[in-house]
């Protein structure tokens, strides 16, 4: 957890770096290109920071790869868009098989009339064998021109299948990308604030309980200084591994903030969950962090964890809340250690 003041003067620090990238290219400093430099900065974003990377080792940066990086990986629009088009072509898709069932029925409609008209003619040709003859040669046309379309229609509906769901895998794509901290890959905010009011629902109505850890990495602003933020982004999905490695089934691990993370368990008392919390700090804590280039030892990374089980009545914000005033409590008592109900008072003091 970091002080307002240093929060402050690493904004100003990734604003400096973005505003010298621009100048140095000679862009315009438009809040597009500013945030797309800012968040370069920041290294928090893999895929645009690689984007970036290959457009300058081809020498040149020009406006329009700057605007496509932005639409890309980084404006609002951009899954609402995707999501869009793909759901146009599946409509468009379900409607060329609509069109193509009834050019089906059409046929079977003409093959029915074909069957009728040969009836008619048996009956009145009684028992002379040549009209016969050629009446069953009628019936032997009509039934292979029958299964002809039969098995053209059956290749074209195989194929519309296969590209509707080549189309559902796009779509659930897009929704996940959406839904997912791209530097963890653990849910994201959005996907969290989603998930704790259906599953406080959820509980509610069942009797079920609900817990929740936050999870801090302890002095993350000292490392990060101290080593740099790609390195703290090592530290960051470290954290997240040992997170995501701990929890199962109807779990859900999301980043909350920062150097934050948040785990909802379904139907799990305190003390399971107190259980979970102590497996995944163990787990963080038995991680030894090495710098890439050198192979050097960076040490141990601690984390602290404060858990709070659902009370009737309560909100989403309340049991956030409760679980925030453990996490401090775990901080105060001296950091690397899981914080619960029965032992924390909630105190305005915040440890880093």
């Amino acid at each position: 957890m970091d002080d307002p003041k240093d929060d402050f003067e690493r904004s100003l620090a990734f604003a400096d770096i973005a505003m010298g990238q621009m100048k140095a290219l000679r862009q315009p400093a438009y809040p597009r290109n500013y945030e797309v430099w800012y968040t370069y900065a920041t290294g928090q974003n893999l895929q645009l920071n690689a984007a970036v990377n290959e457009v300058l080792a081809k020498g040149s940066f020009c406006d329009q790869e700057l605007g496509r990086i932005y639409e890309e990986l980084l404006s609002p629009h951009r899954f609402t868009e995707t999501i869009d088009q793909v759901g146009v072509r599946v409509m468009n898709k379900i409607g060329q098989v609509l069109a193509m069932v009834q050019i089906a029925a059409g046929d079977v409609t003409q093959y029915s009339e074909s069957l009728a008209d040969a009836t008619n003619a048996l009956v009145r040709a009684g028992a002379d064998s040549e009209s016969l003859h050629v009446i069953v040669e009628s019936l032997v046309e009509s039934t292979r021109e029958m299964e002809a379309r039969n098995r053209v229609l059956q290749d074209r509906l195989n194929d519309s299948n296969r590209e509707i769901s080549l189309l559902k895998q796009n779509l659930e794509a897009a929704r996940t990308e959406s839904l997912t901290d791209p530097l963890t890959t653990l849910a994201n905010r959005k996907y969290l604030d989603m998930a704790i009011t259906r599953l406080m629902a959820d509980g509610a109505a069942s009797g079920e309980p609900l817990s929740v850890l936050i999870t801090d990495i302890d002095n993350f602003k000292k490392f990060n200084d101290t080593f740099g933020h790609l390195t703290g982004d090592q530290v960051l999905r470290l954290v997240a591994m040992a997170v995501k490695q701990n929890v199962k089934g109807q779990d859900v691990a999301a980043r909350y903030g920062g150097e934050e993370f948040m785990v909802l368990l379904p139907r799990t008392t305190t003390q399971h969950a107190i259980t979970v919390a102590e497996h995944i700090r163990k787990a963080v804590m038995g991680k030894e962090l090495m710098k890439r280039s050198t192979g050097e030892s960076l040490g141990r990374i601690t984390i602290s964890i404060g858990v709070a089980t659902m009370r009737p009545g309560d909100t989403a914000a309340s049991l956030i809340d409760r679980a925030d005033s453990h996490l401090y409590a775990a901080k105060r008592a001296g950091r690397n250690r899981v914080s619960a109900e029965t032992e924390a008072q909630p105190s305005p003091a915040k440890v880093a």
